[in-house]
């Protein structure tokens, strides 16, 4: 995967969710991801046994979509067969998308899972057809031909072995004090910008973060007992980032792995 030669890359992202089986269910029927382990309160899915998304039970829990915390979850398939795959079986279960673009970088669909919580599943475009300006990773955002890439589909099989979490967009209440965080605390790299919003990735990838203050500009530190993002999990190379947890303005937990 274009991920694998990062540094710091991300591991699994875990959502306190409301309904634990309603979510289960969706993040295997419609993500395509296995089961990995249940109990009464927990759920861990993704892929050839490697956790992608952790659900947490919390029945009390509140949506609090005003707040800083995600704003997607980005599963990163490994081609354009397989994201053509993944579209017909969205389509066959009566599913439907919020949006569809190309970025340059890559090919990417959007929805939203049944708590509200974003979700991107995307390919790759190859590495050397990125357009780059030093640290600088050309990004943009125009409409994706849908009807090509079902011509493309693979035979849909549920989300491939190496079906990876490329990278988690998160909403802040200041995109400025996001990116001294992400780059100061986390050590990545600025890719891109736009206006409220940048992107920030780690050994040359487009990005493993990216942060809008789009919906939440000025918002503070999240409620207790809200319902979504819990936590990100860093992989982390040993030697490239320390061990622990790191904690962002907003709340928002980044556990380290060292890999």
């Amino acid at each position: 995967m274009a991920t694998s030669d990062a540094p710091i890359s991300i591991g699994r992202v875990v959502l306190t969710v409301r309904d634990l089986a309603k979510m289960t269910e969706y993040y295997e029927k419609v993500i395509g991801l296995g089961l990995i382990e249940r109990d009464g309160e927990t759920a861990l899915l993704g892929a050839n046994g490697r956790v992608l998304i952790e659900l947490r039970q919390d029945r009390a829990a509140k949506p609090a979509p005003a707040e800083a915390g995600l704003f997607h979850t980005a599963f990163l398939l490994p081609s354009r067969g397989a994201l053509g795959a993944w579209l017909g079986n969205l389509s066959d279960l009566g599913g439907r998308l919020d949006g569809a673009s190309h970025h340059g970088v890559s090919e990417a669909l959007y929805l939203n899972d049944p708590e509200g919580n974003g979700i991107e599943v995307y390919r790759d475009l190859p590495r050397d057809t990125w357009v780059r300006d030093g640290d600088r990773i050309e990004m943009v955002t125009k409409p994706l031909d849908l009807q090509a890439l079902r011509r493309d589909a693979d035979r849909w099989n549920g989300a491939p072995e190496d079906t990876v979490i490329g990278h988690v967009h998160l909403r802040v209440g200041d995109v400025a004090q996001a990116a001294e965080f992400i780059r100061g605390q986390i050590g990545m790299t600025q890719t891109f910008e736009v206006p409220a919003a940048r992107w920030f990735g780690s050994g040359g990838y487009h990005h493993h973060l990216a942060a809008n203050e789009w919906q939440s500009k000025g918002a503070g530190p999240r409620s207790d007992g809200a319902a979504g993002l819990a936590s990100v999990e860093l992989l982390a190379e040993s030697g490239a980032l320390g061990s622990g947890t790191l904690v962002d303005p907003w709340g928002t937990e980044f556990r380290i792995t060292t890999v």
